[in-house]
């Protein structure tokens, strides 16, 4: 489906042993792979919750302590948050600031031997690993088109990455790009964005468009537009202790209006957001939809509600009409991105 360009992967012929990670704001996937030019074969595999650690090094430590985990030759890295010269700094988590040669001197592998890469980009490396069932297409557009793509990935936060086209392939790049001020059209809107900018000095559509943006959007419907909150809703959203997971369900088996008119706000400003990141990237390649909310939401993205606005993007929407929009369902897409980074990127 897609061809990435990656510098080395003609010099390495060989199977190569790489430690791959995509670590995220709740969870932290890691797996030891076989990587070859072909194959992704991963040998073992575990998977941490990222607030009961101190630190990423003492996941790394906890992987390698297995005693099936043989000793890689590369790692490559996805994370969630902006990456400069091999070095992270975490934005929803508070590990403080990892880089390459801390890991290194973890697990003896040569720093040159280790490469941090965003996450998103790390998905961007991952797409050629994906088979068809791992891909559905939500609107074919005019499949065919050579030009840029991008990826967008809410989850615990809002992850957006660019692939540049070339005649060498794609070549994935991170953006910080759901950081962005959130930019109101409706009436409604205008009083979110009131509401929110109460709390937070600067907007962003990450505190719209992520898992915490459900309940927030819950929170402003309950509290300013007065919408009614049923009493069993309002028990189990205090037992649970995830709202956002309790309104999702709620919204998509319709057992409340206010948690159906929060998914439709959810998505509509998800579409939105969409949109503008297709004509930054002017992606007529196609637009992916990563992170763990999307497959959960499929459902409402098949509705009319998410595409209608998707493409009203005024003197645009022919352009934006053109674009094939696909949903990436094997949640291992970084992980394989950033074992691929690992042994053939660096």
């Amino acid at each position: 489906m897609i061809n990435i360009y990656l510098p080395y992967r003609e010099k390495y012929k060989r199977m190569q042993r790489v430690l791959a990670a995509d670590v995220g704001g709740t969870k932290v996937n890691m797996a030891l792979c076989y990587v070859t030019e072909t194959k992704i074969e991963i040998v073992h595999t575990a998977r941490y919750a990222s607030q009961e650690y101190s630190s990423f090094t003492d996941i790394i430590k906890a992987f390698l302590a297995d005693e099936k985990v043989e000793k890689p030759e590369k790692i490559g890295i996805g994370v969630a948050g902006p990456v400069i010269d091999n070095t992270v700094e975490f934005t929803n988590l508070n590990w403080g600031v990892v880089s390459a040669k801390d890991i290194a001197a973890v697990t003896g592998v040569p720093e040159e031997h280790v490469g941090l890469i965003n996450d998103l980009e790390a998905t961007g490396y991952g797409l050629p690993c994906l088979g068809e069932d791992d891909i559905l297409t939500l609107h074919r557009g005019e499949p065919g088109h050579k030009g840029n793509a991008a990826i967008i990935a809410p989850g615990t936060g809002l992850g957006e990455a660019g692939l540049f086209a070339d005649a060498k392939g794609y070549h994935p790049f991170a953006t910080e790009g759901g950081h962005c001020e959130f930019a109101p059209r409706t009436e409604m809107e205008a009083q979110l964005f009131s509401y929110l900018k109460i709390k937070h000095r600067r907007v962003s559509w990450e505190h719209v468009v992520a898992g915490p943006g459900i309940y927030r959007l819950y929170y402003f419907l309950r509290d300013v537009m007065q919408r009614e909150e049923p009493e069993w809703l309002k028990k189990e959203i205090e037992e649970k202790g995830d709202p956002s997971a309790v309104i999702s369900q709620a919204g998509l088996e319709k057992r409340a209006p206010i948690c159906e008119e929060v998914m439709q706000l959810f998505v509509q400003q998800l579409a939105r957001e969409a949109s503008s990141l297709v004509l930054k990237m002017k992606a007529t390649g196609g637009l992916f939809f990563g992170g763990g909310i999307p497959p959960k939401i499929l459902p409402l993205l098949k509705e009319p509600n998410f595409y209608d606005t998707f493409v009203d993007c005024g003197r645009m929407q022919a352009l934006v009409e053109k674009v094939p929009v696909r949903i990436i369902l094997n949640d291992k897409s970084a992980l394989f991105g950033a074992a691929y980074y690992g042994a053939y990127g660096l």
